[in-house]
């Protein structure tokens, strides 16, 4: 049913809705993403409407307001955006802080809720959080440089699916370079790409700094921490720390009191006050 979600589809139901609800509406990426925001959001007066990716929901919100639809914002993953210096001019659409929603609640302390939780005792004392966040985000960084260069020159590399254990030393974390390219030019049926076209690219954008909470992508820093509880970090079968169980957790973790000290929630109030009656958080934050 996922492919009959389209922008107008979206603007539509929130137009018939309005007969209904009075209040505010908020359009976000997927189901994951509602499940994190929903815990901060009033549900009596801010209904949900999931858009099922990022360029319905930006589509959508522009065909509302067209129509000046009052009472309607979108939140959705930032990206690249930043770092392409194209930010949406729209004052209904907000980003999140870090490159999306995953890279918001690893920055935060649900991270070392996880790492308590998940990971062996000993070897998270002898890291520390702080460095296993840092040795995340340095590792992420390589895949993250990929998917920007993907975007950068329109290579529509795929990164669905991907098996992070043939390109990750599970001792040390670190990432073949060589093997990534190859398997994501398999796994997207781009095998005319030059591998070392590819590699000049990342590294081109390498030799400036960039904001790395920026650059990395969550749902690979997920996978990483995965591998890294398996063995540097825990001694968790793999089957028992996977991605999809991680991200559950981290956002379990997530509590409100980390949201109220995001860009993310100032912006929802600054836009709140602009767009009066509406409300989209809850009393309490």
């Amino acid at each position: 049913m996922r492919e009959f979600i389209t922008p107008d589809r979206i603007a539509n139901q929130i137009r018939m809705r309005r007969s209904s609800h009075k209040g505010s509406f908020i359009i976000v990426e997927g189901r994951s993403d509602k499940l994190v925001y929903e815990r901060f959001i009033d549900g009596t007066n801010c209904e949900f409407s999931i858009a099922n990716g990022k360029e319905n929901a930006v589509a959508a919100i522009k065909i509302l307001e067209q129509d000046n639809f009052a009472g309607v914002l979108a939140i959705v993953d930032a990206d690249f955006c930043r770092l392409e210096g194209t930010l949406p001019y729209s004052l209904n659409l907000l980003l999140t802080d870090e490159h999306d929603l995953e890279m918001m609640l690893i920055k935060s302390l649900a991270l070392d809720k996880v790492l308590s939780e998940r990971g062996s005792e000993n070897k998270i004392n002898k890291f520390g959080k702080d460095i296993i966040r840092l040795t995340l985000l340095e590792r992420g960084k390589r895949i993250g440089y990929l998917r920007w260069v993907s975007l950068k020159e329109n290579l529509s590399l795929k990164f669905e699916d991907l098996s992070f254990s043939k390109f990750i030393d599970k001792s040390t974390l670190f990432i073949d370079t060589d093997t990534l390219i190859k398997l994501v030019k398999g796994h997207s049926q781009k095998l005319g790409l030059r591998d070392q076209d590819i590699q000049r690219g990342i590294e081109t954008l390498e030799k400036t700094a960039h904001d790395p909470w920026q650059v990395c992508c969550g749902h690979d820093i997920i996978c990483i921490l995965s591998i890294g509880l398996s063995k540097v970090w825990g001694s968790w079968n793999t089957n028992e720390v996977k991605p999809d169980t991680l991200e559950r957790e981290l956002r379990l973790a997530y509590e409100d009191s980390y949201f109220r000290t995001t860009q993310l929630y100032q912006s929802i109030q600054h836009w709140e006050i602009n767009n009066q009656p509406y409300q989209v958080l809850s009393p309490g934050n």
